[in-house]
């Protein structure tokens, strides 16, 4: 059973590390920032929609 345990383990810390080199990847970098700009783009489409305009 503890055979069992530590392989678990190294299984997890290896997906775990898998999945922080993905997440900080440079290939992906631009996706995240185009993700997290999504709420402003809401917003500047309720604006076009109202007739504002940034004067």
């Amino acid at each position: 059973m503890a055979m069992f345990n530590a392989i678990w383990t190294l299984v997890l810390f290896i997906m775990f590390i898998g999945i922080v080199l993905w997440a900080y990847s440079s290939r992906r970098k631009k996706e995240f920032d185009e993700a997290a700009n999504l709420v402003f783009a809401d917003e500047e489409k309720d604006k076009e929609v109202a007739g504002e305009t940034d004067k």
